[in-house]
C-alpha cells in the first residue's frame, strides 16, 4: 500500500485499531480464531443478527482482516493472515496484566456487544 504524505504510519495505525474496536468485530473475530466459518456458523457463535455478522464481516473483508472463500452457494470467512490472530493473543496477554486499569477506565466507555 502507498503511504501519501497526507497519510501517516500513525493515523493508518488508528485506522486499524479502530477495526479492531467495535466489540462485534472482536467477536467475529475471536470466532474465527479455529478456522473458517460461514456466515450462519458464525450468528450462532455471536448470537448477532445475520445482517449485523454480514455488515461487519463486510468491513473486516474490505479492511483486508478477513478473507472470504466460495464453495457452491456457501461463503466461508478465515482470519487473512496469522498476525491479526497474534495480535488478538497479544491483547488477551497484556489485559492479563492491565485490565484493572483498562476495567476502570472512563475515558473509554464499552457498549454492549449485543447491541453493536
Amino acid at each position: 500500500m502507498l503511504i501519501t504524505s497526507t497519510t501517516s504510519s500513525i493515523d493508518l495505525q488508528a485506522k486499524l485499531f479502530r477495526g479492531f474496536a467495535d466489540p462485534s468485530r472482536l467477536s467475529i473475530l475471536d470466532a474465527l480464531h479455529d478456522g473458517e466459518r460461514t456466515v450462519s456458523d458464525l450468528v450462532q457463535a455471536t448470537g448477532f443478527t445475520q445482517p449485523n455478522v454480514s455488515n461487519h464481516l463486510s468491513c473486516l473483508r474490505d479492511c483486508g482482516l478477513v478473507t472470504v472463500r466460495q464453495q457452491g452457494r456457501f461463503a466461508y470467512y478465515t482470519i487473512s493472515d496469522d498476525r491479526v490472530a497474534k495480535l488478538l493473543l497479544l491483547a488477551d496477554e497484556l489485559l492479563a496484566d492491565v485490565a484493572k486499569g483498562v476495567y476502570e477506565c472512563t475515558r473509554y466507555n464499552v457498549k454492549d456487544s449485543k447491541n453493536g
